[in-house]
Order: C-alpha cells, then structure tokens, then sequence
C-alpha cells in the first residue's frame, strides 16, 4: 500500500497541498498484490495524510478484500492508530517496510511491488498530471489505465 502526489493542471477543481513533496494537486492510494495489480484505488486532494486516505480507500472495499490478513506499508503509514484501523476494518494485521540505513539508497524488494504499479501509471500520457475537474474522474483513469494494463498482458 502506497500514495503518491501528482500535481494538478489549472482546470482542476479539487486539489489541496501535500506539505511534505510541496505538490499542490492530487493523492493516489493504491492497494496491490503481490503482482503489483490493484485491489484497492482511492483518489483524495493531496492535503489528506496517507494513513487518512488509506483508511478510506480500505472502508470503501472491506467487503471485496476480507481474505486479506497482512498489509504492508511504508513508514508513512506508521502508528497505533492506522493498525488499529486497519485490524478493525479488515481484521489484518500491519507490516511496516522501514530503511535499515537512513539516507541511502537501497533497494527494498517488498516496497518495490508497488512502486512499479505507480510507474506503470506513469506511462498513460493522461496522468503524468491531473487535468480533470472531479476526483471521482480521476479514479475512473486510473482504474482505466489498470485495466489496459491487464487487456495488453492477457
């Protein structure tokens, strides 16, 4: 699980700030397997905290993924109260990938997975920004470009 900012063009409405990436637009929240296809989607403005947006995006699909005993995160999703959340919604409990060594790079293998659908992402010209005027068009894009991916695949 993973979300990433992208930055809104002038006709966009709904946008907010992410302080922490200094990106004024929007926040993609994805949940992936560990093919790196999506289970869960949500789209926010891009002020709403990444454990915020994770909760919603996991209340709005706890029926469809209830199977689901382990979510792994970054250290962005860190703390009592998002594993707490999740345990209650899912019943899962929350694995946290965190830097052994801080400020190096190094490549970690589970955080990987979902960096790579986000690249993925990245390839459809449309969403390199958000140009659309509601959140829930951005969505329907994104589930769009997802599944593309999986028509060209199978």
């Amino acid at each position: 699980m993973d979300a990433q900012s992208v930055k809104n063009t002038d006709t966009a409405r709904n946008k907010g700030y992410d302080a922490g990436k200094k990106i004024s637009g929007i926040k993609r929240h994805i949940a992936v397997d560990t093919q790196g296809l999506p289970h869960a989607i949500w789209v926010t403005p891009a002020d709403v905290t990444d454990r915020t947006g994770a909760l919603a995006m996991l209340g709005r699909h706890k029926d469809t993924l209830s199977k689901v005993l382990n979510v792994m995160a970054d250290a962005g999703y860190s703390g009592a109260p998002f594993a707490e959340g999740v345990r209650q919604l899912w019943g899962a409990s929350v694995e946290i990938a965190k830097r052994n060594e801080p400020h190096t790079f190094a490549v970690m293998p589970k955080r990987w997975v979902v960096e790579r659908s986000f690249a993925w992402l990245e390839k459809c010209r449309r969403l390199w920004k958000n140009c659309e005027r509601q959140l829930h068009t951005s969505l329907q894009f994104v589930v769009l470009a997802f599944l593309a991916l999986l028509l060209r695949r199978y």
